[in-house]
């Protein structure tokens, strides 16, 4: 639990009050967050009131725009070197645009990340410069480039820099460097991302032919970069990304059009959260599996036909993410689970050979939500360098703590929020001892830095519609104008459920003293502790538009007890007597001498369902004696159907299905896919697949990912449950062996989990199921 600190109690002067109306709650933030006087307020609320800062602000821009405006002139040949995430992607495609649009002879890269990692990477370099490019122009990367400047610099080439990233203490020796945080703290331009910074090169290029409009049409794609890279929104970057979020919604770029129609998501409503989480994400996915240069086809082009084909393909590799950040995530958790004391550090250090590096970054931010302080995964594949990604809490500038420690390393860099690192495997018990002690010198103890601001108490009557868009006057929200987390005394939990791919989340229902009763969702809440009887909430309050409804949803952020724990939820469940067939001989005849008796059903799965006559663990129902014919494919499967038929009596026979080996599961999940190609347009369900081959949801889901990876199947959507698929034949990609190594462990693990079942004592299995 956090400690909560009670809202600021502040004058609101009585002209703030008269100018922006509306709900007192809103002028209060506005004073709380340092907007007193009328105009700084209204610049704040409304983009029209916002006087930007003119580009050439930017230190070395207009060398820059003079060496660009040269190359245009002469036609010289350029080359646009970007970054694989979407600040990057979208800085590579507004320059590259407005180049062409201005008459240059350009191309560009993006690195791929499997092969190249971050920054200018030297062997790919001296094949661009072979093509006669005399002129490399970066974003979002370069500022730590100092070999591959020099070595451009030996061949003629010329390189004008223009990146966000912290500054090394020596720059390289470019023909420029734009970057802004070469200016001071609080000037308006410092918090601009690459993005950001591509953008204000582009609006000089075009102010100087007189053409300054022009730029505002990259402003939906400044917004999905700014949001993407979690950009502190100040100054410019506000501004930008108020205006970035109304062209976005009116977007004519039809690759976002494609994907904003295939994630069912309205552009009337949308917000930054919806880049955060349902855009970015997808763009994202590219960059982290796959080649991120695709990324600028497919947000110029012109052919919907070809948008379409991209969008799905965007949406297949999204589904393949969302999996292995799952499996990373549950295998973070299970060396924490391992190894309490990984958790005394004052950083977390997890690594792991087998961890795909493309979404250890994001499974670094869950576990930073978790458990509120800096962490860093690092990928060791066998016989090559650890690569690593950080994420940081705030007080703690990530990339500057890693820096103390540089000699450890091969190389990093990044910003106070995030960064990345290559390590030597056998130096990271080292680095974490390093690291942790550097971490706890800059945020002291993990303790006194957990607090949670309350911005005001309401009432479960209070929360309406109109209550949410008072406060999204305040918005865009992220970091720098965090959203408000309001607070509800004396609520009572009345009933919560499981929802989510994998159960991760829960939705709960609450209620006050009056008997107001209110929804709401807790994202990944499943294994967290659930208050018992009368305790204070602290949410966000947002709009959702879930399947095309606009209605409120609170967000849960915390919970703190105000009364003693009253009575348990649900009674406890009495002992299940357990009878043991597991060694009978002829079991099948002993079935179905049992099956004459009432109020009985039987757990079988695969082909056992159709041999026995059974019922899979989605179609069990509650009754007084369960027969667990087929053996389980692990214990949270078997304690879901405890839960769901709550007997008595349960006997146990344990036929292991046989479909723990690899070829012997794909053979059967291809054959049901196949079925559900003719039967029903490729529409299928997760716990569907899981049932018919007796494995776990998981498991499925990469052996859906292993077909597709083999070019049999193409994943069209996926949508909690249900997988929309299609029949394909194409080559496998780079990235089938991976998926078969993680295919194999998770087999092993279930293998693991029957020969265990199937030897150890009956009474054992079901101790501990509530």
């Amino acid at each position: 639990m956090r400690e909560w600190q009670e809202p600021e109690d502040v004058q609101i002067p009585k002209e703030l009050q008269a100018a922006i109306g509306g709900h007192p709650l809103v002028a209060r933030t506005l004073v709380r967050r340092g907007f007193t006087e009328v105009g700084e307020a209204r610049g704040f609320l409304d983009p029209r009131f916002y006087q930007p800062a003119a580009p050439t602000d930017l230190p070395h821009l207009i060398e820059a725009v003079e060496r660009v405006e040269k190359a245009i002139e002469e036609g010289e040949k350029i080359c646009v070197w970007g970054d694989f995430d979407v600040d990057g992607q979208t800085a590579t495609t507004i320059l590259f645009c407005t180049l062409v649009d201005l008459g240059a002879v350009v191309q560009y890269h993006i690195p791929a990340r499997a092969t190249e990692s971050h920054g200018v990477n030297l062997p790919v370099l001296e094949q661009i410069i072979a093509e006669s490019v005399t002129l490399v122009l970066t974003c979002d990367t370069g500022v730590t480039a100092h070999e591959a400047v020099e070595y451009a610099q030996q061949r003629g080439v010329d390189v004008i820099i223009t990146d966000h990233h912290d500054l090394p203490p020596v720059l390289p020796q470019a023909r420029a460097v734009v970057n802004p945080k070469m200016l001071s703290d609080a000037h308006p331009l410092r918090q601009l991302p690459g993005v950001g910074c591509a953008y204000k090169l582009a609006e000089e290029l075009y102010d100087r032919v007189g053409r300054g409009e022009d730029v505002a049409r990259y402003l939906d794609l400044v917004a999905l970069g700014i949001v993407a890279d979690v950009a502190v929104q100040t100054g410019d970057a506000r501004y930008l990304l108020q205006r970035g979020l109304d062209a976005l919604r009116h977007t004519q770029r039809l690759g976002l059009q494609v994907m904003m129609e295939i994630a069912d998501l309205n552009p009337e409503w949308l917000t930054e959260e919806h880049i955060g989480f349902v855009l970015g994400p997808r763009l994202n996915a590219l960059g982290r599996l796959a080649d991120a240069n695709v990324a600028v086809e497919f947000l110029t082009t012109s052919d919907v036909g070809r948008a379409r084909i991209l969008a799905h393909e965007l949406e297949g590799l999204n589904a393949r993410r969302k999996l292995l950040t799952d499996q990373v995530f549950q295998g973070a958790e299970a060396q924490i689970e391992q190894d309490p004391s990984l958790l005394d550090y004052g950083a977390l250090v997890l690594s792991h050979p087998s961890w795909p590096p493309g979404v250890i970054g994001i499974v670094a931010s869950r576990l930073v939500e978790r458990y509120g302080k800096p962490t860093i995964l690092v990928a060791t594949p066998p016989g090559k360098l650890g690569r690593g990604s950080a994420r940081s809490v705030e007080g703690c500038n990530i990339t500057a703590a890693i820096g103390n420690h540089a000699e450890m390393l091969s190389g990093f860099g990044g910003h106070p929020m995030a960064a990345g690192l290559s390590i030597d495997p056998e130096r990271i018990r080292e680095f974490r001892r390093a690291l942790s002690c550097t971490v706890a010198e800059m945020v002291g103890e993990p303790e006194a830095r957990v607090t949670l601001q309350v911005a005001g108490y309401v009432s479960l009557s209070e929360l309406s519609l109109g209550l949410v868009e008072e406060l999204e006057r305040l918005a865009p929200f992220g970091p720098g104008n965090p959203p408000l987390t309001l607070a509800t005394k004396g609520l009572e939990l009345k009933s919560y459920t499981s929802v989510g791919r994998n159960g991760e989340h829960l939705q709960l229902i609450v209620e006050d003293k009056e008997g107001n009763a209110q929804k709401v969702i807790w994202w990944r809440g499943a294994g967290w502790p659930l208050p018992e009887g009368r305790f204070d909430l602290a949410y966000v309050i947002r709009a959702s538009d879930f399947r095309g409804q606009r209605a409120m949803q609170l967000e849960w952020v915390d919970a703190r007890a105000v009364e003693v724990p009253a009575v348990a939820l649900a009674p406890e469940r009495p002992p299940v007597e357990v009878v043991d067939f597991r060694k009978t001989p002829n079991p099948r005849s002993l079935l179905e001498d049992l099956k004459m008796g009432p109020g009985l059903q039987v757990w079988s799965e695969a082909e056992a369902r159709r041999e026995v006559g059974g019922r899979d663990r989605y179609e069990l129902g509650s009754s007084k004696t369960l027969v667990i014919w087929t053996t389980p494919p692990g214990p949270r499967e078997l304690r879901v159907v405890l839960d769901i038929v709550a007997p008595e009596k349960v006997y146990v026979f344990a036929v292991d299905p046989d479909l723990d080996h690899p070829e012997g599961f794909l053979r059967r999940l291809a054959g049901l896919i196949k079925h559900a190609l003719r039967s029903s347009e490729g529409r299928v369900s997760v716990s569907a697949l899981a049932a018919a081959t007796a494995q776990r949801e998981a498991t499925v889901r990469v052996g859906v990912a292993w077909l597709a990876s083999g070019g049999q199947i193409v994943v069209l959507g996926e949508g909690g449950n249900e997988l929309k698929l299609a029949a394909d034949d194409q080559k496998a990609s780079a990235d089938l062996k991976e998926v078969a190594t993680q295919l194999k462990m998770l087999l092993g693990e279930t293998a693991a989990y029957r020969a265990h079942f199937d030897r150890a004592p009956s009474e054992s299995l079901f101790e501990d199921k509530e």
